[in-house]
């Protein structure tokens, strides 16, 4: 007959199980934590990776639409829709470009994943500039603002909203003293900016998404004004800080921008027919269609050309002052698609002669919808 282990016995036998139970327990929580961690950093590094890599194709990007226009800038005074810069770049897979360099092996190639890479340069003036409205010292200018009056009627908008644009730039105006920076003076590369160049204080910024701060001004209305003034936007998309509705915004889009200055032209060879409707005074959208039509066949090389184009029935006068055939700033835009993560930069650049500087740089990031399962 078998004989029972003592009672002490039996304790100690309960106790050393329950001590490797909460052993294996320890060792599992403290080994699922560290792979955990490893994951963690794993996925940490491969997101800094491809935002480097991003960044990096991007600027380069950048880099190479500068030289385009730096090159354009030897041609002439003239600046239309046939010339290189104005050509699109369609999406392209970034090895065909690698495939392309005699100095990549092919076998270099294989194992990369697919990104594509598209972009576009356009004339930022093509479509009226809202910092006409108002000049320096703050006061309203005639022309400009019949200019946007009459955009708001061909779009059907309330034509109240301009007084209340006009008063609140204004107030922004004084209260910055002129807040939008000037242009720079200076070549620069990364995310070089208007302040970065002029010697004002740094631009301030996420990234590589850079704003320049409000320059300081010695307007001696400027404190007065400050009081409850409204930021000066320096997009489009931020007019919202002038008291204009989200749905007056989305109909402007297209035909407005915001440069660092006032007193700039439309380019007659790069407008819509809405834009010179809005710009020309007298000029109705036959005639502005008309001269739309015109210059697909031939470009206008300066303004008398255009003016021959509306006849001399018509009381259309172009002022030199209001449009123009050349063009000093410009926007480029560049998307980078890597998977269902895409990357886009905005940037507006201002070129003087051959010299092409950056004025602000925006870059935003998101994921393109998955396909249903079918």
């Amino acid at each position: 007959m078998s004989r029972r282990p003592p009672p002490r016995a039996r304790r100690q036998h309960g106790a050393a199980l329950l001590t490797a139970l909460i052993t294996v327990t320890l060792v599992a929580t403290l080994a699922a934590a560290a792979l955990w961690r490893q994951w963690r950093a794993t996925e940490v590094e491969a997101a800094e990776r491809s935002r480097m890599q991003a960044s990096l194709l991007l600027s380069g990007a950048l880099d190479w639409s500068r030289l385009i226009l730096a090159e354009d800038g030897r041609t002439g005074n003239v600046d239309h829709l046939a010339e290189p810069w104005a050509v699109p770049l369609a999406e392209a897979k970034l090895t065909s470009f690698l495939a392309a360099d005699k100095n990549v092996a092919s076998d270099a190639i294989e194992g990369l994943p697919d990104a594509f890479l598209s972009g576009a340069i356009t004339d930022a003036q093509s479509r009226l500039n809202l910092r006409n409205l108002v000049d320096a010292s703050g006061q309203p200018v005639k022309n400009a603002v019949a200019a946007v009056r009459k955009l708001f009627d061909l779009l059907d908008l309330p034509a109240g909203q301009v007084d209340t644009l006009v008063q609140q730039m204004r107030q922004a105006l004084l209260a910055g003293g002129g807040v939008t920076a000037a242009p720079p003076a200076t070549t620069g590369t990364g995310s070089a900016t208007a302040a970065a160049a002029t010697g004002a204080a740094p631009a301030t910024g996420t990234g590589d998404t850079a704003t320049a701060p409000p320059a300081a001004g010695n307007n001696p209305d400027a404190g007065a004004a400050a009081d409850g003034a409204p930021l000066m936007p320096q997009r489009v998309e931020q007019l919202g800080w002038l008291g204009l509705p989200a749905e007056t915004i989305t109909a402007l889009a297209p035909y407005v921008t915001l440069l660092p200055v006032g007193n700039t032209t439309v380019n007659l060879n790069t407008a819509s027919a809405e834009v010179l409707y809005a710009a020309v005074d007298q000029l109705d959208m036959a005639g502005a269609r008309k001269l739309v039509e015109v210059r697909r066949r031939k470009f206008f090389a300066k303004l008398e050309e255009a003016s021959q184009q509306l006849g001399s029935a018509t009381n259309v006068q172009l002022a030199p002052t209001e449009v123009g055939v050349a063009t000093n700033y410009f926007e480029v835009r560049g998307r980078l698609r890597l998977d269902h993560h895409w990357v886009e930069e905005v940037s507006l650049l201002h070129r003087t002669g051959i010299t092409v500087t950056i004025v602000w740089r925006r870059r935003e990031a998101g994921l393109l919808a998955r396909p249903a399962a079918g």
